[in-house]
């Protein structure tokens, strides 16, 4: 099969899957999952966790939120040089500002990342909680058109690599 019937086939798929435009409760709740995997909102949990956790908690706010800025800058520099636009639609404008590009999803890898550092850090019903999470942002974002399928699949293998080699470091 041809790159490009790969690429076809993405767009169909991920097309079946959007809920973007039709008004109801599958949107409603997929915006909020869409929504709960923002960088920023991980960002600003985990620091004041690193700030004001206890000594379980600080250290692993740390790790996490160090984990998740390295990750970004692996997204990005692929992001930069595949360049892949993301579909076409009205939701999700402040994405489609700051990101025009879609491959691979950030959101999917830092999802996957969380749920592997959850595994690998603890505690058990962290990651069990994430392990749930992590698969529902990564289809509301094909859901609310801000993503392709295949997008939300490289950012899991990437999240999920990098979440190994993350747990890797921290075990040294």
């Amino acid at each position: 099969m041809s790159l490009k019937k790969i690429l076809e086939l993405d767009a169909r798929l991920s097309a079946h899957m959007r809920v973007a435009e039709r008004p109801g409760l599958l949107r409603s709740v997929a915006i909020v999952l869409a929504h709960s995997g923002d960088s920023w909102f991980w960002w600003a949990g985990l620091g004041l966790l690193w700030i004001w956790g206890d000594a379980f908690w600080r250290p692993w706010g740390r790790e996490v939120l160090l984990s998740i800025i390295a990750l970004a800058v692996v997204v990005l520099a692929i992001k930069f040089t595949i360049r892949r636009r993301r579909p076409q639609g009205e939701w999700g404008g402040m994405y489609r500002k700051t990101d025009p590009h879609s491959f691979p999803s950030g959101h999917a890898a830092r999802v996957v990342l969380l749920a592997v550092l959850a595994i690998g850090l603890g505690p058990g019903w962290l990651a069990l909680m994430l392990c749930i999470w992590a698969p529902l942002v990564a289809l509301a974002r094909v859901a609310m058109g801000v993503h392709y399928l295949s997008d939300i699949l490289a950012g899991f293998g990437l999240g999920a690599v990098a979440g190994i080699i993350a747990l890797q470091i921290i075990a040294r």
